[in-house]
């Protein structure tokens, strides 16, 4: 099992906490193994077997029950009196009704529960209703680049960065020892069972070749302004007929689903949110390849990338507009704003200066960045420039 350590001892600092740890992620992104994890660590420090009850319901074994209730019995049944009890609810949204489980496992005085999904159906509608102010929400991504080179043997780290935009960071990959007939094998059926479980069958789309231009539409646009009348138009003319509220409702379930993520845009001008224009990263560069081939456009890839790892440091991520220009990424958490560029490479003096000029014509003082493959150390102005691998790696902060 591969240690997800951020992951994890985020868990370990909500131990015993009076609050609902939920982990949610596309599937195979590692959240069973994170619970394995977990409860490695409590066997290990004086926690028994008895005090762990786990339920994973993609087990037939353990999806039996008719309803909530008798799996709420079931699960009292199990729990240690006078003793906490770790309970363990994996892929829960697969339970009518699985909020009123929890909710009424949460009201026991000796109870510390978590709980894992693949679809952000699980946060909202009636489990918000139940359980607002009481649940803290872990979300997982596919293996950063970081993760990835510590579980490799090569001291090659561009060779391993090429290998992953090509295969990927869902875990179980890295067992499959770069094979590429067997690493296609097991994206296809990550892609099949997220469409088929966590869009098609939960949304109950009919029209599934529409759903499925859209999705190859968003996976060859990433980092690009996309709206969703750009892409039903762009269906019709190649005869795919759909409306607007179509698309609309298919993005939605794909972003539902963790299979992609949108960041939307923000006037650094106006200091204002703008509802239109956002642009669409894919949650796994692995299923990208599989599902469009060939590798090409370098610069979007080494975005999606750079926007993943922002997200994994819990930032707030939009696109910035500044007048006529655009900055890729206006970040935001507790110590303010910060404003990235990414390129390929800024070697060539005009792609510089068009990088450049975006984050210059930006009148206040926060931090700016370009972030580049480039392994040069400059900075113009107090713009700093900075590689990306090193920036993947923590080797460079920004």
């Amino acid at each position: 099992m591969i240690e997800r350590k951020e992951y994890l001892n985020f868990l370990l600092k909500l131990k015993d906490k009076k609050i609902i740890k939920v982990v949610t992620g596309i599937r195979r992104c590692g959240k069973s193994t994170l619970f394995e994890l977990y409860k490695k660590y409590l066997l290990e420090n004086n926690v028994s077997k008895e005090q762990i009850i786990s339920f994973n319901f993609e087990n037939p074994d353990d999806n039996k029950y008719d309803n909530w209730r008798d799996l709420y019995n079931a699960i009292k049944s199990k729990m240690v009196c006078n003793k906490m009890n770790y309970i363990f609810l994996d892929e829960i949204q697969v339970i009518d009704n699985f909020e009123k489980l929890v909710d009424g496992l949460f009201i026991q005085d000796n109870v510390d529960i978590y709980i894992t999904g693949s679809n952000s159906y699980m946060l909202s509608g009636e489990l918000a209703t139940f359980l607002t102010g009481r649940y803290m929400q872990i979300h997982m991504l596919p293996l950063s680049f970081k993760e990835y080179v510590s579980n490799m043997d090569s001291l090659n780290e561009m060779k391993e960065y090429q290998n992953y935009i090509e295969n990927g960071g869902f875990p179980y990959l890295l067992s499959l020892n770069n094979d590429k007939e067997l690493i296609r094998n097991y994206l296809d059926g990550i892609y099949n069972t997220v469409l088929l479980k966590d869009v098609i069958s939960r949304n109950n789309i009919k029209d599934v070749m529409i759903l499925d231009s859209v999705i190859k539409f968003v996976f060859d646009n990433i980092g690009q302004l996309v709206s969703t009348n750009k892409i039903s138009n762009t269906l019709n003319s190649n005869n795919r007929r759909n409306s607007v509220n179509t698309i609309e409702s298919y993005l939605s379930n794909l972003l539902d689903s963790y299979i992609i993520y949108k960041a939307s845009r923000y006037d650094i001008k106006g200091k204002e949110y703008l509802k239109t224009g956002d642009k669409y990263y894919v949650s796994d560069l692995g299923l990208r390849k599989y599902l469009l081939g060939e590798i090409k456009d370098l610069g979007s890839i080494l975005e999606n990338i750079i926007y993943l790892e922002l997200k994994r440091r819990n930032y707030e991520i939009y696109i910035g507009k500044n007048g006529d220009s655009e900055v890729d990424f206006v970040i935001k958490n507790n110590e303010g704003l910060k404003y990235i560029q990414v390129a390929l490479s800024v070697r060539n003096e005009e792609t510089l200066k068009r990088e450049l000029h975006s984050l210059q014509t930006i009148n206040d003082n926060y931090p700016k960045y370009i972030i580049t493959l480039d392994y040069d150390k400059v900075s113009y102005e107090g713009i700093k420039q900075i590689n990306a691998i090193d920036f993947l790696l923590g080797r460079e902060e920004i």
